[in-house]
């Protein structure tokens, strides 16, 4: 099961966007081509087989008569006679010269090898890992100008680690497996190359689950990689850093929220002071609901989703947030129009995938778009009316999210409750970016114009 989001499809990211692999040097295979054509015009072996002709080939000489050449001036035509007559041939530099007594020189003097470039200072690669209650996404990136980075590498899997984890308060052996097997690609992406610093979370599903410290051993014996499990709070902050640069700069608040498998983290951003280069030293508040769109899928149901159940989906979720202490924490921003809900998540790339009649979910289109509040309704509204093999044959669902997807927009439905907001912008990004700005960051890489130290 392949997720749509692979953090990849724009020029730069952290402070823009993510971008493929494309410019990592020349090319392998191109540049063999042109050295194999260099060496064939330059060995002699060549030459005399294209000036002697067909017979030279075969290793023998034809039989009658002799071959005779006459030469004219050197630059002008050679007439090469063979038993089927005179041929008129365009001579060749290469052949010319390697006809020419020793004694002779070359007619053209080689020229001296240009003097070699120094190899430009590499970058240093950094990578960041996020394994969730629905998602296994890995990045690997080099910084690019200030505050931005360039991916070279990605992958993402959706591996429902959660899955079954609300019944039971234990990971399922068959989600394991599937988390296992995605953990062994990443391992062997981060093997491959020389990595400066690396962080490798892992969020709600081992955070909760009875038996997540145990998954972990088990990943760092089968897969070779050692995940830490972080807090709530720290969750919260990473998915801030990651989205700095869809804060513009006129804005005074942005309640942003990461809608997860197994949790959803809100942040309360205050802009209205001295704005500081990193974001998250302007929350003000924060929560980490216990709920996300794998459990609360689970806990009413996903596939048949009636408007009955999803209006018990948004009260379930809105009872949650009215024990949130710091929610009236941006009251004085809440009516300005510089205020606008930010959302990371796979609920919201979806809602703007849809409102957008995408053909195949494209990365570039969705992160950053804005999406005022009749578009949202409308978009909401319209998933509802879907039955479950509707939201499968939708591009920008499929089969992977089509149990999960309402239950997402009944946490957003529960988000817009609470911090009514015009306009909502969309991320495709989140915590991995989180990860990688701050570790550049205190590497200190863009202290000397993004080429290390």
């Amino acid at each position: 099961m392949e997720d749509h989001d692979t953090g990849a499809g724009a020029s730069a990211v952290g402070m823009s966007g993510a971008s493929p692999a494309q410019s990592a040097g020349p090319h392998p295979a191109r540049f063999s081509r042109h050295a194999g054509a260099h060496q064939r015009h330059a060995d002699p072996r060549h030459a005399g087989q294209r000036q002697t002709g067909q017979a030279d080939q075969h290793g023998d000489q034809p039989k009658g008569k002799t071959r005779k050449r006459r030469k004219r001036k050197r630059g002008r035509k050679v007439f090469a006679r063979d038993e089927n007559g005179a041929v008129p041939r365009a001579a060749p530099a290469a052949a010319t010269a390697a006809s020419q007594p020793p004694s002779v020189p070359s007619p053209v003097e080689p020229r001296p090898a240009a003097p070699q470039r120094p190899p430009q200072q590499e970058l240093p690669v950094f990578a960041a890992l996020d394994l969730g209650t629905n998602n296994c996404r890995l990045l690997v990136a080099v910084p690019g100008r200030h505050g931005q980075f360039r991916v070279i590498d990605a992958f993402s899997r959706i591996v429902r680690l959660g899955e079954g984890l609300t019944a039971s308060g234990r990971l399922g052996q068959a989600a394991m497996d599937r988390a296992v097997e995605a953990l062994k690609i990443c391992g062997e992406k981060l093997r491959n190359r020389k990595i400066r610093k690396a962080r490798l979370i892992a969020t709600e599903a081992c955070r909760s689950a009875a038996n997540g410290v145990e998954f972990l051993d088990r990943v760092e014996r089968e897969a070779g990689l050692k995940l830490e499990i972080i807090d709530r709070q720290t969750e919260a902050r990473l998915a801030v850093s990651g989205c700095g640069s869809l804060v513009e700069r006129d804005t005074q608040g942005v309640v942003l929220f990461d809608i997860g498998g197994g949790s959803s983290e809100i942040a309360l951003i205050d802009l209205t002071g001295r704005r500081s280069p990193r974001l998250a030293n302007h929350i003000v508040s924060w929560t980490s609901l216990p709920v996300g769109v794998v459990s609360l899928a689970e806990r009413f149901g996903g596939r048949t989703v009636t408007r009955e159940t999803f209006a018990a989906m948004v009260d379930d979720v809105a009872t949650r947030l009215k024990a949130f202490d710091g929610r009236d924490r941006l009251a004085h921003v809440l009516a300005s129009p510089n205020f606008h809900l930010l959302g990371t998540s796979g609920t919201v790339t979806t809602l703007a995938g849809v409102h957008l009649d995408l053909e195949r979910y494209d990365r570039r289109r969705v992160d950053g778009l804005w999406m005022d509040r009749d578009s949202v309704d409308r978009m909401i509204e319209r998933l509802i009316g879907w039955d479950f093999q509707q939201r499968c044959a939708n591009p920008c669902i499929g089969a992977d999210r089509a149990d999960l997807v309402l239950a997402g927009c009944a946490i957003l439905e529960a988000i817009r409750g609470v911090w009514p907001s015009e306009r909502l912008r969309v991320a495709d990004r989140g915590l991995r970016e989180g990860i990688l700005s701050e570790l550049m960051a205190d590497d200190g890489v863009w202290r000397n114009d993004g080429r290390g130290r």
